[in-house]
C-alpha cells in the first residue's frame, strides 16, 4: 500500500473531526454564541447540506488542477473556515464557517478517494479506499472524543484551534508525502466526467449507497437517547459504548476493504442483510442491555463499513474521477440527512424505537436496489477480472 494513502487518511481524519465536533460541544457552543441547542443543531445540518450540495461544485472548479494541488487548495479553504469558526463572534459567522468547511470537506473526500484509487494497484483499490477511509472511522473513534475533551477543559474555541493545528499537520504531510499526479491524467475533463452520469445503472448504484448509510445513521444518530432512556444505561456509560461502536467500525472497515475488490456485490448484499437483522433486533430488544449492545455493535460492524465496497461499485459503474466520487459522497450525505430529518418527527410520533424501524426500511430498499446487479452478476461475476486491469496513474514526485 503506498504510504501516500495513509497521508490521505490523515486529511480525512481532520475533516471528519471537524464535522463531528459540534455534536460533542453543543451546550458550550450554545452558551458562547448566545444560541439555543436546536440552533446549534442546525450547524450540523448546515455542514451536511454544504457537503451534499456544495462539494460537487467545488470539485468541478478544481477539475483542471493536478490532484495534489487540488488537495492543497482544499486544505486552504477548509483551514480558513475552521479558523473563522474558532474566531466566530456570533452564531451567523459560525454558520458561514460551517458551510465553508462542509463544502471543502466533501470536495476533499471526492479528490482524496479518487487519488487513493489512482495511486494503488488496480487489484488493491478497494483496500486503498479502506485505508483512506480509516480516517473516517478514527474520526468517530478518536477525533470526536478528543475534541470533546479539549472543548470541555479549555473551551469550545480551543477544540477548533486544535483541529486547525491538525489540519496544518495534514496539509504539510500531504505536501511532503503525496506524489503529483501528472496534469494530463490528474486534471479531469468536465465533459468526460459528466458522461459517466448518463448511465442509469450509476444512479441506481448511488441510491444503494444512500440507503446503506441512511439505514446506519437512523440508528447511530439516536444511540444516546435510545441507550439511556430505553436500555437504561447511565449517561456516563454511553461514551464508552460509543468508543466500542467506533472500534467495531474500524474492524469492519478493514475486513470489507480486503473483500471489496473481488466480492463487491456479495459484501454489500450480506452487509445489508445483516444490518437489517441488527436493526430489527435492536428495535425489538432495546430494553435488554446485553442484546441491545450486541445489536449496536453489529450495526457498527456492517453499516458505514460498507464504504469500500460502495466506492468500488460506484467506480465500476462510473469511473475513478473526482467528480463521481464527490457526487457519491453527496449521496452518502443524503442518507444521513434523510435519517436525521425523518427520525426526529418519527420519534415525536411513535417513540425512540421509530428510527430503528426506519433504518430497517431503508436497508430493505437498499437490498431492492441491488436486485438488477444480482440478476446481471452471472454474466459478469468478476468485474475486475473481466478485462486487463488498467495500470496505476503515472506520478511524479514532488
Amino acid at each position: 500500500m503506498p504510504r501516500a494513502v495513509y497521508v490521505l487518511a490523515l486529511g480525512i481524519f481532520a475533516m471528519v473531526t471537524s464535522e463531528f465536533v459540534v455534536a460533542g460541544l453543543m451546550p458550550q457552543m450554545a452558551d458562547g454564541l448566545g444560541a439555543t441547542i436546536p440552533e446549534i443543531g442546525y450547524l450540523i445540518t448546515a455542514f451536511a447540506m454544504a457537503m451534499a450540495f456544495g462539494g460537487p461544485f467545488l470539485t468541478v472548479a478544481l477539475l483542471k488542477l493536478p490532484q495534489k494541488r487540488a488537495l492543497l487548495v482544499l486544505f486552504a479553504v477548509f483551514l480558513s473556515g475552521n479558523v473563522l469558526a474558532a474566531l466566530a463572534p456570533d452564531y451567523w459567522t459560525m454558520l458561514a464557517a460551517r458551510v465553508i468547511t462542509g463544502t471543502a470537506s466533501q470536495a476533499f473526500f471526492g479528490v482524496g478517494i479518487s487519488m487513493a484509487t489512482r495511486l494503488a494497484r488496480p487489484e488493491m483499490r478497494g483496500r486503498a479506499v479502506a485505508v483512506a477511509l480509516n480516517g473516517l472511522m478514527l474520526g468517530t473513534l478518536l477525533g470526536l472524543p478528543l475534541a470533546t475533551v479539549v472543548g470541555e477543559h479549555l473551551g469550545w474555541r480551543a477544540a477548533f484551534w486544535a483541529i486547525t493545528v491538525l489540519t496544518v499537520v495534514a496539509a504539510a504531510a500531504t505536501f511532503a508525502g503525496v506524489p503529483n499526479v501528472r496534469a494530463a491524467e490528474g486534471g479531469g475533463d468536465l465533459r468526460q466526467e459528466l458522461s459517466a452520469f448518463r448511465s442509469g445503472r450509476l444512479w441506481l448504484v448511488l441510491i444503494t449507497s444512500t440507503c446503506v448509510i441512511g439505514a446506519t445513521f437512523s440508528a447511530f444518530s439516536y444511540l444516546n437517547p435510545i441507550l439511556t432512556e430505553i436500555t437504561g444505561f447511565a449517561t456516563g456509560t454511553v461514551p464508552l459504548l460509543l468508543v466500542a461502536y467506533g472500534a467495531a467500525t474500524l474492524i469492519g472497515n478493514t475486513v470489507v476493504g480486503r473483500l471489496a475488490d473481488r466480492h463487491t456485490l456479495p459484501v454489500l448484499t450480506t452487509g445489508l442483510l445483516l444490518n437489517l437483522g441488527f436493526l430489527v433486533g435492536f428495535a425489538l430488544l432495546a430494553d435488554l442491555p446485553v442484546p441491545a449492545v450486541a445489536m449496536m455493535l453489529g450495526i457498527g460492524l456492517v453499516g458505514v463499513t460498507m464504504n469500500p465496497a460502495m466506492v468500488t461499485r460506484v467506480q465500476r459503474a462510473g469511473n475513478t474521477g473526482a467528480l463521481v466520487n464527490s457526487v457519491h459522497s453527496s449521496f452518502i450525505t443524503g442518507g444521513i440527512i434523510i435519517a436525521t430529518s425523518v427520525g426526529g418527527p418519527a420519534i415525536d410520533a411513535y417513540g425512540l424505537r421509530a428510527p430503528l424501524w426506519i433504518g430497517a426500511g431503508l436497508a430493505v430498499l437498499g437490498l431492492v436496489s441491488l436486485v438488477p446487479d444480482l440478476r446481471r452478476r452471472p454474466a459478469s461475476a468478476a468485474p475486475a477480472a473481466a478485462a486487463p486491469a488498467p495500470a496505476p496513474e503515472p506520478v511524479e514526485t514532488a
